[in-house]
């Protein structure tokens, strides 16, 4: 608990991840070396990429919340959001045509899987795991430019809730 800050749902998902790596790696685990050396670098390690990515995610919030105190309209945000959904768009043109459909229906023109499955006379089921496979392609690409799109995420998010 001590290296997680009191934190016990961190705390506890470190010793879990601590101990999924471990498994991950323990052929190349030397014998001559102790195992809590292992578990400690392994623990200290993820510990630390937890804390990086809280504090960058809490930086730009924090640089989101002074941005949009500056500006009376929210024609910037409104941009970032555009170019966000612009983003979007392309990466659903990369997907193949019927999962690209689904896409569309589901999360531009916010039709239900019920919906879905009647409109392309497919399976609900068919229609969840397409979706599913879908926001996965899309979540993937996103985090490959996880830096560049956080501001743009956080802004777009921000702007919907004032």
């Amino acid at each position: 608990m001590r290296i997680s800050g009191g934190d016990s749902y961190w705390a506890e998902e470190i010793v879990q991840r601590t101990f999924v790596r471990l498994w991950e790696i323990h052929d190349q685990v030397s014998p001559d070396k102790s195992l809590i050396s292992y578990l400690c670098t392994i623990a200290k390690n993820l510990l630390m990429n937890v804390y990086q990515r809280q504090t960058v995610e809490y930086i730009y919030a924090e640089y989101v919340l002074e941005s949009s105190e500056e500006y009376s309209d929210n024609a910037d945000g409104e941009l970032d959001g555009k170019l966000l959904e612009e983003y979007i768009d392309r990466l659903a043109e990369e997907l193949p045509p019927s999962r690209k459909k689904i896409f569309v229906l589901s999360k531009r023109k916010h039709f239900t899987n019920k919906e879905i499955a009647v409109e392309l006379n497919i399976s609900e089921s068919t229609v969840a795991t397409q979706l599913s496979l879908a926001l996965k392609f899309m979540r993937d690409k996103l985090m490959a430019h996880y830096d560049e799109l956080l501001p743009l995420v956080i802004y777009a998010a921000l702007i919907k809730i004032v």
